[in-house]
């Protein structure tokens, strides 16, 4: 994969969101009008891995930093369940958790604080799309939450097989 500067995402609450994707450099970058400017970095001299768009899961090798403040970033191995590919972010600053977990073949859903936000897709081009839910009982996405979940969507894709096919898959390249 080469770096791009993808079309801009039209977010119907955040407007237009800027997201540059380097997989060989190991970089997730996103901003756009009113969210903070958000990056994910994969450490200098990690070997990227194909299959994850930032080119690792490994927790440490990977930073974000949202409007130039690091936020914990813990990504999930990822192998036999949907909830194994889940990402999760602790903001110290702001004193929230998000977790973005796969929900189907191709989305993954966008929790704070265990509360559903919204629903991204990603194919792991850099090219993200979120649906927001209503706000309910005064909870809304806030701009540090779409910077956030962009950039999850974009650094690590969206979506994860079934677990049934995800064990057969397991089982068969354990076969000789």
């Amino acid at each position: 994969m080469e770096a791009f500067t993808y079309k801009p995402a039209a977010d119907r609450l955040f407007g237009t969101v800027h997201i540059a994707l380097d997989h060989e450099g190991g970089t997730v970058t996103v901003s756009g009008d009113g969210l903070p400017r958000t990056e994910i970095r994969r450490s200098a001299g990690t070997p990227p891995e194909s299959h994850v768009p930032v080119g690792t899961r490994e927790q440490a090798q990977l930073t974000l930093s949202v409007d130039g403040a690091d936020e914990a970033l813990r990504p999930a191995k990822g192998f036999l369940t949907r909830r194994s590919y889940r990402v999760e972010v602790e903001s110290a600053a702001r004193g929230h958790e998000y977790l973005l977990v796969p929900d189907s073949l191709g989305t993954s859903r966008l929790l704070r604080d265990g509360r559903l936000l919204g629903v991204f897709t990603s194919t792991g081009d850099g090219t993200v799309s979120a649906e927001w839910e209503e706000p309910n009982s005064g909870e809304h996405a806030e701009p540090h939450d779409a910077a956030v979940g962009y950039a999850l969507a974009a650094a690590f894709g969206t979506g994860a097989e079934p677990m049934w096919k995800l064990t057969l898959n397991a089982l068969l390249e354990m076969w000789p």
